[in-house]
Order: C-alpha cells, then sequence, then structure tokens
C-alpha cells in the first residue's frame, strides 16, 4: 500500500455527507488517516452528519478537508485528483433513492453511472496506483434468479438507479483487468442507520413511529409490506469497505447479513419498541396496521409502489467472511431498535423545542 508523503495514508471518499461517508470518514481517522470528502455546491448546507468531524475543536480536525467537486463535471474530478493524490478513493456518491430514479431516470444515469467513468478516468490519467472502492448495490439483482445472491448471480435490474449501478459495477471490473488497476466492488445489501435518509422506508418508519408516539403526526404511509430485504446496520458495512481494500487482489464482495425480513416486520419491531402494537386488517391496498386504540398507524398508498417491483433480496457474505475477516455486528431487531431510539430522542427534541 502506497502512502502520502508524509507518511500518512491519504483517503478520497466521495458521498461523503451521506450516511455511508459519514461512518466511513469517523471509520479512517480513528484509522489514522487524512481524509478528503468530495461535497457539491449548493445554497443550503447539507452536512449534519460531518458535522461533529469539521467542527472547530473536533479531534482529528486538520486531518478532515472538504474539497467541492461534483461527478457530473470531469474537470472538477480531475482537479481534485491531482491536487489530494490519494492512495485510496471510495465512491460513494449516488443518486441513489430507487423511486426517484424512475422520475429522474437521465439525471441518475449520468451520476451514478456515468459519474463513475469521469472519476475512473481522472484516476487513471494521475494516480492509477490508488486503490478504487465503488459502491455497487443489492438492487442490480433485481429479479433474483437464485437465492440467496452472492458475487456470481445475474443482474436483472428493476429500476434506473439499478441500471446505472450495473454500468458502473462493469466499468470498475473493466478498468481492473484493462489497465491493470487496484478497482473493485463492494455489492452491499441495504444497511440502514440512524443517519438514513428520511426518504427511505426504514428511516421514514421509525421517525414515523417515534414522532406518533410524542403525539405530533398521526400515521405513516408506506407501499408494498411485503417486500423482503437483507437490512444491515451501515456502521459494520464500512468496515467491510474498508477491508476490501486492505486485500492483497482486488475483487469484488458481497456484503450482508445473510437474514431477510419484510417490511411489514420491520414496522411491527419499531412500533412495538414504544409500546405501539399493530395488528393488521384487509389486504393489498387496503391493508392497514391498527393501534390498540384503532387509530389506523400504518395506511397503504399506492404512490409507494414502484413501477417494477424487487420482492426478495437476501445476501450470501461467506465469501467476505472467509477471505476478508468481515462479520455484521449489529442484527435485524437490534438495527430497528437504535433507529428507533434515535428518533425518538429527536421527536422529544423537536417537542421541547416547541
Amino acid at each position: 500500500m502506497s502512502e502520502s508523503p508524509n507518511g500518512t495514508r491519504r483517503a478520497l471518499i466521495t458521498g461523503v455527507t451521506g450516511q455511508d461517508g459519514s461512518y466511513l470518514a469517523e471509520l479512517l481517522l480513528e484509522k489514522g488517516y487524512e481524509v478528503w470528502g468530495i461535497v457539491r455546491r449548493s445554497s443550503t448546507l447539507r452536512r449534519s452528519r460531518i458535522d461533529h468531524l469539521h467542527h472547530p475543536g473536533a479531534d482529528a480536525r486538520e486531518r478532515f478537508k472538504l474539497v467541492y467537486g461534483d461527478l457530473g463535471d470531469a474537470s472538477s474530478l480531475f482537479r481534485i485528483v491531482e491536487e489530494v493524490q490519494p492512495d485510496e478513493v471510495y465512491n460513494l456518491a449516488a443518486q441513489s433513492h430507487v423511486q426517484v430514479s424512475f422520475e429522474t431516470p437521465e439525471y441518475t444515469a449520468d451520476v451514478t453511472g456515468l459519474g463513475v467513468a469521469r472519476l475512473l478516468e481522472a484516476l487513471r490519467s494521475l494516480k492509477p496506483d490508488a486503490r478504487f472502492y465503488q459502491a455497487s448495490s443489492s438492487e442490480m439483482y433485481g429479479k433474483v434468479v437464485e437465492t440467496p445472491q452472492r458475487e456470481t448471480t445475474r443482474f436483472h435490474p428493476r429500476s434506473p438507479y439499478a441500471a446505472a449501478k450495473v454500468f458502473a459495477f462493469e466499468l470498475t471490473r473493466n478498468y481492473r483487468e484493462a489497465y491493470g488497476m487496484f478497482a473493485l466492488n463492494g455489492i452491499l445489501f441495504n444497511h440502514e442507520s440512524p443517519r438514513r435518509g428520511e426518504n427511505f422506508v426504514t428511516r421514514k418508519i421509525t421517525r414515523a413511529a417515534a414522532r406518533i408516539k410524542v403525539g405530533t403526526q398521526d400515521q405513516v404511509c408506506l407501499g408494498n409490506l411485503d417486500a423482503k430485504r437483507d437490512w444491515g446496520f451501515a456502521g459494520d458495512y464500512v468496515e467491510g469497505m474498508w477491508r476490501m481494500l486492505q486485500a492483497d487482489e482486488a475483487d469484488d464482495y458481497v456484503l450482508a447479513t445473510g437474514d431477510t425480513n419484510t417490511v411489514r416486520l420491520f414496522c411491527e419491531h419499531a412500533f412495538a419498541r414504544l409500546d405501539l402494537p399493530l395488528t393488521w386488517r384487509g389486504e393489498g391496498e387496503q391493508t392497514e396496521g391498527v393501534g390498540p386504540d384503532g387509530r389506523v398507524l400504518v395506511a397503504i398508498d399506492p404512490r409507494y409502489y414502484r413501477p417494477s417491483e424487487v420482492d426478495l433480496l437476501l445476501g450470501d457474505p461467506a465469501r467476505a467472511k472467509a477471505e476478508l475477516g468481515w462479520e455484521p455486528q449489529v442484527n435485524f431487531q437490534g438495527l430497528v431498535e437504535m433507529m428507533v431510539d434515535a428518533d425518538l430522542a429527536l421527536a422529544q427534541s423537536e417537542v421541547n423545542r416547541g
């Protein structure tokens, strides 16, 4: 592994202000890295997940630097790679919301797909010895052809987002094979945390449950309650990313828990954590979760169904466990409780602020 001139390994993270980016930045700083994060210019600052790393007085503030750039702008990526000269690059940025990708397919393809081409070209031209991690997604499996899904399972994407991720996956592998670059893909199954965006279903559920508990929200509207996902904790998964780039050879790995649960069960665990048990009535689009006092707490809204649904995702992390020594530490129930507890504290603070 190469190092920067001062002897400290230097990492570059795209998407550093997101859930995974913030956990990864914390991990790398703890390991002594100098961490550079790419942020996009916008009219509002959205850096709440990394404020504790960048504010004056933060322990590792001198080793955490932010630079403006965009996966849609090749010139900014070339400028950043030339300035930073990174030893490791983690590409976590994307238009990552599946439902939104149906509404903005061209934008999703450009950022999530072609953005990887721009970044890989910058590295090939200016820092070809850098180790490159591409954040691939279990959504690439889509209409699954086998269960569980593993590194050899054929992709069948069911959304513009997933299709863009397949392009990025194949391109990363191509740069590894064509140019000998240390470039690899982490095929990560769903991973959540209290830092998950509120437009993702898990956080939407835990945020709503907490607000219902404190009386500031009446119900939550959801789509397909029977969709099954392999949910893990984001903090565990960023360690897997790091372990991939420490390997002797570049290869692609699945990170998953090997356990699958429905959106319905996620709801039940979240509401039970707050002593808001649910019963279910009706079928199909009329299914509703009813609280003990007869109130409808979970309502089904057809608007939240995808044009083409992914019914079941279940990963096989055997290779990552055997070859990388990676092991998820937080189970499904622990994850739900962690998220609910954090959102309850947030909801209570909102009430206290009036």
